[in-house]
């Protein structure tokens, strides 16, 4: 009997590489979409394709999609600077508008034309940078409107976005991904990585995943810029 499709956003860091662990062993065949949407670097698109590869994805598309030719973010405009001074209270400038719903929506589209009822999807709000489109109340209202957008969901085939990190800590995460067999040497998190992937070790991204190791008692494998940090 063939498995269940499932459509997984897969953005090549720690949280995603996890989601798409957690959707293989709950036997989805998992067919991953990655979003070339106009970010700083390509490094975490080529993470994606590792991870999609390591985990034996049962296909892994990117779309290209120029977000930044909008702006507004520090992700998608180089004028804006990416903050390194930690994690502050508020929503930094790394926050992409409309990102994750833009995502969602195209992993709904695919998944509509797979037959896939699930899709997954790695937000968390828990240790992140405090993104309006990570939160739980965000999850529940798209899988609303996806039941409500869709033929398959108005012909009573409901769909489902899954958020299995949404509440936990990044050590958690960290430690389920373990569990699984993610290799984190693969993933790329930091929000101005190099061309060869390697973090700065000073963006929230890069803070809330060494301190996720730490807390998690587990080896940060993170390739960084300078080695001394």
């Amino acid at each position: 009997m063939a498995a269940k499709r499932a459509v997984v956003l897969l953005s090549g860091g720690l949280d995603s590489a996890t989601c798409l662990a957690i959707a293989k062993s709950e036997g989805f065949a998992c067919h991953c979409l990655s979003v070339d949407y106009g970010q700083r670097h390509a490094a975490e698109l080529s993470a994606a394709r590792r991870i999609a590869a390591a985990q034996g994805a049962a296909e892994h598309r990117i779309v290209h999609l120029d977000l930044a030719q909008f702006g507004g973010s520090a992700l998608t405009d180089p004028a804006i600077a990416v903050p390194t001074a930690g994690v502050a209270p508020g929503i930094p400038v790394t926050y992409v508008p409309a990102r994750n719903t833009i995502m969602l929506a195209l992993a709904l589209g695919w998944a509509e034309i797979l037959g896939a009822q699930d899709i997954f999807v790695g937000v968390n709000a828990v240790d992140y940078s405090g993104y309006p489109d990570c939160r739980p109340a965000f999850i529940a209202a798209f899988e609303a409107l996806a039941n409500l957008a869709t033929k398959a969901g108005v012909e009573g085939r409901k769909l489902a976005i899954h958020a299995p990190l949404i509440a936990l800590t990044k050590a958690e995460i960290i430690q389920k991904g373990i569990a699984l067999g993610v290799d984190y040497r693969l993933t790329v998190s930091c929000y101005q990585a190099d061309e060869e992937g390697r973090a700065c070790g000073l963006c929230d991204a890069c803070r809330l995943r060494r301190a996720g190791f730490e807390q998690a008692d587990v080896p940060d494998p993170t390739a960084y810029q300078n080695p001394l940090i």
